[in-house]
């Protein structure tokens, strides 16, 4: 049987006080909606009819930057009546033959696994509940179940008697439904309770009271049917989403120095024996091969980190690429278009940018290269910069093999470097230095004899 995914999201999300919509507030990188639909298209969902209200062109125009792979029909909810309601907006857009899930934009976490098992139960009854036991349901519909364990309701804690309350059996929200019994029942259900809303929950009585059977699945785990609510609530899940990125990492093999203390916001892919450190963010996607090392506080962004390299403490790349063997830190930046050959390296407080580094080069203190492509072991000194601006445009420097340059350069693009050559220290090079040439211009020293320092008054 195919199935559609219903997923709510026209929520206030007041208690967030932010401007921005409360299912496009981030968890690992990626909106909290974007895990919810990421879950639907692991079981296969054909549609998922995406309800929003609040704020919905934000969320609409970030989904448009940002498609999904399965096919999203935006239905509008202009009144916010329950989550009765709110489904009745989009059952009209599913077949009766199919089976729907009903999801949440604010309940990220849940995992693809319990959907499909919840599907599977409602395939066969018509109607499934996922649910949790928990020491504080505090706020949350209560299961009712009958004297053979069946569950023959949900109650609304508004709804609930003092003895309902003591149930510790909640409802999660997450449902799944035969389409064409759930549009009967939405028929059947009022607003004749403590809020005055629609209940979706109620469709579970009048599925009992037609002489249905409702299946129940309990999870086990907390987090994954949490909602979010609040920023607090927020910090929280993240914690538990990092604690599990780090644990699969770890079973795959990677030694993560401290679990509580490293943030993937992206895809990553492994290779064997990698180290990770404390404070690491991996951002975005990235590749680290074989036996790579990451050094504590350093922030990888969309980045090919080739087998043997070595980041040390502190440094943040972006967007580079790294062959084999390269050394990188501590302190450095390397910025977008970056690209180093094997056994590269780059120092303490050096910057690159839109530069290829050749194998074997170092550009070890105090640099920038930028717009720049340097050849292999090329010594670049301490305090070298590439004058790449001229304020409107940018020009290239090109740099061949075996060339030293001496500290406190400036290399004024666009110049060319001749294979060999040296470059004096305190040189500003502004025309091409030919093969294995000495170029050096500064201004000539001249030593005053006898000069006497100035006196404060």
């Amino acid at each position: 049987m195919s199935t559609d995914v219903i997923v709510l999201a026209a929520g206030k999300g007041t208690r967030m006080y932010s401007d921005q919509p409360k299912v496009l507030h981030p968890l690992g990188g990626k909106p909290m909606l974007s895990h919810v639909l990421d879950a639907a298209a692991a079981i296969d969902a054909e549609t998922i009819h995406l309800v929003t209200g609040f704020q919905s062109a934000q969320v609409r125009e970030y989904f448009d930057k940002h498609p999904v792979a399965t096919p999203l029909n935006w239905v509008e909810q202009r009144e916010q009546l329950g989550t009765g309601h709110a489904v009745m907006q989009a059952v009209p857009s599913v077949s009766d033959d199919k089976t729907v899930l009903v999801l949440y934009g604010d309940v990220p976490l849940i995992s693809p696994a319990s959907l499909q098992q919840l599907r599977d139960k409602a395939e066969a009854t018509g109607i499934a509940v996922l649910t949790l036991v928990t020491d504080n349901p505090a706020g949350l519909g209560r299961i009712i179940r009958d004297d053979q364990d069946r569950i023959v309701a949900i109650v609304e804690e508004k709804d609930a008697t003092p003895e309902q309350k003591r149930i510790t059996e909640i409802n999660t929200g997450i449902m799944a439904f035969n389409a064409g019994r759930l549009k009967t029942w939405l028929a059947s259900i009022t607003t004749a309770n403590a809020q005055g809303e629609y209940y979706l929950t109620d469709t579970v009585a009048i599925a009992c009271g037609d002489g249905g059977t409702v299946s129940g699945l309990q999870t086990f785990d907390d987090d994954e049917v949490q909602g979010v609510n609040n920023r607090l609530q927020l910090a929280d899940l993240e914690r538990s989403y990092q604690r599990r990125q780090a644990r699969q990492l770890a079973l795959q093999g990677v030694t993560v120095s401290d679990p509580a203390r490293l943030d993937i916001r992206g895809p990553i892919t492994v290779g064997r024996d990698v180290m990770l450190d404390v404070n690491v963010i991996l951002q975005g996607s990235n590749r680290l091969g074989d036996r790579v090392t990451i050094g504590p506080n350093v922030i990888l962004i969309d980045c090919d980190i080739g087998d043997d390299c070595v980041i040390l403490a502190n440094s943040h790349l972006e967007g580079a690429r790294l062959s084999s063997a390269c050394t990188i830190g501590p302190f450095a930046r390397l910025r977008p278009g970056t690209e180093l050959g094997a056994h590269a390296k780059i120092g303490n407080f050096v910057e690159t940018k839109k530069s290829t580094i050749g194998a074997g080069s170092k550009v070890n203190h105090l640099s920038y290269i930028g717009d720049a492509s340097v050849a292999e072991n090329v010594n670049i000194g301490a305090g070298t910069i590439t004058c790449n601006y001229d304020g409107v445009n940018k020009y290239k420097t090109t740099i061949e093999a075996d060339v030293f340059v001496g500290s406190n350069t400036a290399l004024v693009a666009p110049v060319s470097i001749g294979r060999n050559a040296t470059i004096g220290a305190g040189s500003v090079i502004t025309s091409n230095v030919p093969e294995s040439d000495l170029a050096v211009a500064r201004g000539r020293q001249k030593n005053i004899r006898g000069w006497k320092r100035p006196v404060k008054k």
